[in-house]
């Protein structure tokens, strides 16, 4: 037991923090070994993952990017275990080629493509690989028409930002440096880089951060003279520098404002989005003469529908919104006027809208429930969108969509999901998974999910609550689960879990929950709070020991998410929900399944660790309900997990929970 401003802190598994530590790698290689024990004896798991596996494989298309005549997207279908970089006609409907394949590329079948940015004329593309799920990228370039790779390798170029030249003789680039700083997703700083040239001596064009911390951008207007930095403080702020690369004149166009910010160059104008005085967005444009916030007019006023993204178009601008998570695409006139529809597929979610201020039409993907990530054209002259990929596999006729509100604890009306076939009726006797996240902005829209589809499949009830934390109703609602208000995310998600029993949809002996990363952090909550709320809970990839998060890898980046527990009124409000410090001896929790990556760079596999040991030394019926743990040693946070990996993974969690629940 140790004082931490006075309050009393148990942490008697703190041991497992040391990676390099022989007995932590025994402990969990045993732990992987029981864990594989249990779940072997699922009957149904080879037929599990054989489904699983059909559904990992249905085509996908993501992250499209205009380059000259070309369209990039990010796509995977049949057989192939990771995604990879395909270029197509943006002009004409056409079969796409295959430009980057991870695996291929280096032998490594964890080999991921992180993030990829085509020059302005589409004859070269920058793009990331990284091995084994761990993210920190390492920046290639790649002639498109003859697909050699050029010299240039830069390291240490995470999520990178990329602004090309107008001309393709080089880029602009974010890269951190390459130590315990950078590991710990600290000065992220804006870079030149010449093609030909070494990294080494790339010269630094923006490293003023009002916080180690803080993130950088950057962007480039088409001509290439404006340069816009966007500096983001936290998920609640974004400061925006203007620089006119011909005189070096500087314009801070807004700074020190909790406000989020996202503008481009069209024109002789700044536009785009901000929740300045607009808690659920607005767009805005000014003169790049006088583009200072005080000087923004406003385009488009607030609504009550949430501002995601803007794109300009030769003669529109494309406004992309959320109603409850529910995307909806506007069109207009580059001054905010003759506001029109575009009809969307469905109830579904739009990510990767681009567009090019020099010509009309954009590119968008789209996803629901039922049908994976579709890449679509809107050609700029209608209403109509056109299907680019031509690789979703789905069947949206099967599948029932619902959206209700359901009161929190503090009668605030939450908004949820509830999908299944349409031959299942839901009952007390239905098998339920219940997800959410609530955090960091972020929205659970409709999105594809083999996970849902076979629970669906196998007549069971998929939840998905969009709590406070999120953005689903705008920042107020982001504030509203963040920091000191952090409880009322674990409040929504408990309630939902009342309110799908009250209403006789489940029971529950027959509800599970699900979530990860911060998501994992609510599942452990909920579990801790109320050991009855559910049968079986898989949390992955989790924080956990809320008072020691920031001295692992990237958690001092989300201090001003949860808060600081050096501060002694804040490590209050994060003991009080700790997971790991809330655990009681002699409670009967429920089953638990956690999963981890031992290459995960963003939340340290510790915190899963910690509280499976915890869990299992305190839990009352761990015989009946076990706590197990899986921390594989080849994975990350999830992202560029091979099909194999996933479809091997995914058929263990299903079987544990449904094994519990039914289905």
């Amino acid at each position: 037991m140790e004082l931490h401003h006075g309050l009393a802190v148990a942490d008697p598994y703190r041991w497992l923090e040391d990676d390099d530590d022989p007995a932590v790698a025994a402990w969990v290689a045993a732990q992987n070994a029981r864990t594989d024990a249990v779940l072997a004896r699922f009957e149904g798991r080879a037929e599990l993952r054989e489904h699983l596996t059909r559904r990992l494989q249905a085509g996908t298309s993501v992250a499209p990017r205009v380059g000259g005549s070309r369209l990039f997207t990010l796509e995977r279908w049949g057989g192939l275990d990771q995604a990879v970089v395909v270029v197509r006609s943006a002009t004409a409907p056409g079969r796409a080629r295959t430009l980057v394949d991870p695996h291929r590329l280096t032998g490594d079948p964890t080999a991921a493509v992180d993030w990829f940015h085509p020059s302005p004329d589409g004859r070269l593309l920058a793009f990331g690989l990284s091995t084994g799920g761990d993210e920190r990228s390492t920046l290639h370039v790649l002639d498109v028409a003859s697909g050699d790779h050029l010299r240039d390798r830069i390291p240490h170029t995470r999520a990178a930002s990329v602004a090309w030249e107008p001309d393709a003789s080089g880029f602009l680039y974010t890269r951190y440096p390459g130590d315990a700083e950078g590991d710990r997703g600290e000065h992220r700083r804006v870079y030149h880089h010449r093609l030909g040239g070494p990294w080494s001596t790339d010269r630094l064009v923006w490293g003023r951060l009002p916080d180690p911390t803080a993130w950088a951008s950057v962007s480039l207007s088409p001509d290439g003279r404006w340069m816009l930095v966007h500096i983001s403080v936290g998920w609640t702020r974004t400061d925006v520098h203007l620089l006119d690369r011909a005189s070096g004149a500087h314009t801070v166009l807004i700074e020190g404002v909790e406000a989020r910010t996202e503008l481009e160059v069209v024109a002789d104008q700044v536009v785009g989005l901000t929740t300045l005085g607009a808690d659920r967005g607005r767009v805005v444009s000014a003169p790049l003469g006088a583009a200072w916030h005080d000087h923004w007019c406003t385009i488009v006023p607030e609504s009550d529908a949430v501002v995601e993204a803007v794109a300009a178009t030769r003669s529109s601008l494309l406004v992309l919104s959320t109603r409850s998570a529910v995307a909806h695409l506007e069109r207009c006139e580059l001054d905010g006027t003759d506001r029109r529809p575009i009809t969307l597929p469905g109830i579904g979610s739009v990510t990767g809208l681009d567009a090019r201020p020099d010509r009309d039409g954009a590119f968008l993907s789209f996803s629901s429930f039922a049908v994976p990530s579709t890449t679509y054209r809107w050609a700029g002259d209608d209403d109509a969108l056109v299907d680019w990929s031509n690789l979703a596999d789905g069947d949206p006729d099967d599948i029932v969509v619902e959206q209700v509100r359901y009161p929190s604890t503090d009668g605030t009306e939450v908004p949820m999901f509830l999908v299944r076939s349409a031959a299942t009726t839901p009952g007390a006797d239905t098998a339920c998974v219940l997800t959410g996240y609530g955090g960091f902005a972020i929205s659970m829209g409709p999105a594809y999910s083999p996970v849902i589809a076979e629970v669906c499949a196998r007549g069971g009830l998929y939840a998905v609550a969009g709590l406070r934390g999120g953005s689903e109703e705008g920042e107020a609602w982001h504030r509203a689960g963040m920091r000191e208000h952090k409880q009322n995310t674990f409040d929504d998600f408990l309630a939902a879990s009342d309110w799908l029993v009250g209403q006789g949809l489940t029971s529950r002996e027959r509800l599970a929950i699900r979530g990860g990363s911060n998501g994992g952090l609510l599942m452990g909550a909920a579990i801790t709070q109320r050991p009855d709320v559910c049968r079986a809970a898989h949390i992955a990839v989790p924080l956990l020991d809320m008072v020691r998060y920031p001295q692992f890898l990237l958690g001092r980046l989300w201090v001003p998410e949860y808060g600081d527990p050096d501060d002694p009124e804040q490590l209050r409000w994060l003991l009080a929900y700790s997971p790991y410090h809330r655990v009681v001896d002699g409670t009967c929790y429920p089953a638990v399944l956690l999963t981890s990556g031992a290459e995960d760079s963003r939340v340290h596999p510790c915190h899963a660790r910690k509280m499976a040991a915890r869990l299992q030394q305190a839990t009352s019926c761990g015989a009946e309900q076990p706590v197990l743990l899986r921390e594989e040693r080849r994975a990350g946070h999830g992202q560029g997990k091979p099909v194999s990996a996933q479809a091997a993974e995914l058929a263990d969690v299903v079987g544990f929970l449904l094994e519990r629940i039914g289905g």
